[in-house]
């Protein structure tokens, strides 16, 4: 899997540069990783890895959903609302992850303290272990700097690049 773009982010902020950082990491530490995004409570995405960029070196199916972060953007969001309701109705307090394992794959969710959400799509044979921890991480170095103004910077760079 290809790192996060970095070219867009020398003209962000430090914070979001760190943020982009944070996702390089992420995606460089663990393997099986197809994807990742981080959607804001609203369900825009905010950062992703740019699953595209390897389509050279992986099959179309390994890229994501249907190879684009807005696909997995959507679906993270739609899980996560899903997921809230559920909480509600059963009285359970709040979401902190939620994991999907299919046949080709696995998809996790944990949210961010903010609203917004981390979402991972994994190869089916990828350790859910060492996935859910570095997401944790990367939950808790994110999830203090997720600013109203930030998300704001983080929306309008992923605007610019598509």
């Amino acid at each position: 899997m290809t790192a996060p773009s970095t070219s867009r982010a020398y003209s962000l902020s430090s914070e979001a540069r760190n943020l982009h950082w944070l996702l390089t990491n992420l995606v460089e530490e663990v393997p099986g990783l197809h994807s990742v995004a981080v959607v804001s409570s609203d369900g825009l995405l905010l950062l992703s890895s740019d699953p595209g960029q390897n389509a050279d070196r992986a099959p179309r199916h390994a890229e994501g959903p249907k190879g684009s972060s807005a696909d997995l953007a959507t679906i993270v969001s739609g899980i996560g609302s899903l997921t809230i309701g559920a909480a509600k109705l059963m009285d359970g307090g709040g979401v902190k992850q939620t994991m999907v394992a299919m046949e080709e794959g696995s998809l996790f969710v944990m949210s961010i303290s903010d609203g917004s959400l981390l979402g991972v799509h994994a190869t089916p044979d990828c350790d859910m272990s060492v996935v859910a921890y570095h997401m944790a991480l990367f939950v808790g170095r994110a999830g203090h700097v997720l600013t109203p103004e930030l998300r704001s910077e983080l929306r309008q760079s992923m605007e610019s690049v598509q």
